[in-house]
């Protein structure tokens, strides 16, 4: 008998980004990518898209190098936040619990197979736009910022991992959380996953780390509503002197229509357009993509750059 899904987690709540050039970074997320700073503690500074309802999806923190400190995951109910924490307790995954962060409750950490640091929280602070910030429709979050890229929400990451199949077994295990897509070569090693924990086709992927490194971090990726507006943040990238890596064009796994540049701290960032893809089925059959299919590069013919296969943070 097939297993009864978990759903105890909601989405992908946000990330703690290092930066060894916090100056120049916050510019980047503000000034080009159209971000709100919605806190400040310590070394680090608190930052939102226009549409996202929580106080802030990127917590950005002046480092000595580059990276993620940790992804946080929302539960569905304080309940279901003290099911995933039994079901981790004594894992050798469990690091404990904290007090928590900005505008977040008491949170449990814990990390994956690789270390990546992972926060599990329920309590959180809905962002209350000030008098200035305020829009005009009550069911968003804040009025359109009108600068640079105007990113709406958070929408996904990507990290990097040695072992792609215990990543793969450990979310779904212990956190419920269901595959989408994956690459699997000609050997059985699994690639890549692509992870949900909702309806969206995913919350997060995780990569092979092409130095065999473990903890590395790929990409974070913001939504903008439309193809075109991909198209126009390119022109925005280019008048603000942001190396683009790679882009615009369609992803063939997940079909989201994409555009890399590098943060001045050396991250790589992603804004795409997901179009209207969902994940509604509940007998959802993994999507498996062959090493052969893979080399056919991008959906209309683009050629992955090597860049997008070796650079990731902290650099090696």
């Amino acid at each position: 008998m097939t297993p009864e899904p978990i759903f105890d987690l909601a989405h992908l709540g946000h990330m703690e980004m290092l930066t060894p050039k916090p100056d120049e970074s916050l510019k980047f997320f503000v000034d080009v990518m159209g971000m709100t700073v919605s806190g400040r503690k310590g070394e680090s500074v608190y930052l939102r898209g226009w549409d996202d309802y929580e106080r802030y999806s990127l917590k950005l923190t002046a480092s000595n190098t580059s990276g993620m400190e940790h992804m946080a995951l929302r539960a569905r109910s304080p309940q279901a936040l003290e099911r995933r924490v039994a079901a981790l307790k004594g894992s050798g995954f469990d690091i404990g619990w904290i007090d928590g962060d900005m505008g977040q409750g008491p949170t449990f950490r814990c990390r994956d197979p690789d270390g990546h640091i992972v926060e599990l929280y329920y309590e959180t602070e809905w962002y209350q736009a000030p008098p200035e910030l305020k829009p005009a429709l009550k069911n968003q979050a804040q009025r359109f910022p009108a600068r640079g890229v105007n990113v709406r929400r958070l929408d996904h990451l990507n990290c990097l991992a040695v072992d792609i199949k215990a990543n793969r077994i450990f979310f779904e295990d212990y956190l419920g959380l269901r595959l989408t897509e994956q690459i699997v070569l000609n050997d059985g090693t699994e690639a890549a996953m692509w992870m949900t924990m909702s309806n969206k086709s995913y919350d997060f992927a995780y990569t092979r780390d092409h130095y065999g490194k473990k903890g590395r971090f790929h990409h974070v990726t913001y939504a903008l509503d439309s193809r075109e507006e991909i198209l126009r943040a390119a022109d925005i990238f280019l008048e603000n002197g942001v190396h683009i890596e790679t882009g615009p064009h369609k992803h063939a796994i997940q079909q989201t229509f994409f555009l890399y540049v590098y943060e001045p701290g050396g991250n790589r960032v992603e804004v795409a357009n997901a179009g209207a893809r969902l994940i509604l089925a509940p007998d959802w059959k993994p999507i498996v993509w062959t090493e052969e299919e893979r080399k056919k590069g991008q959906a209309w013919g683009l050629k992955t750059i090597e860049s997008f296969h070796t650079h990731g943070t902290p650099p090696v």
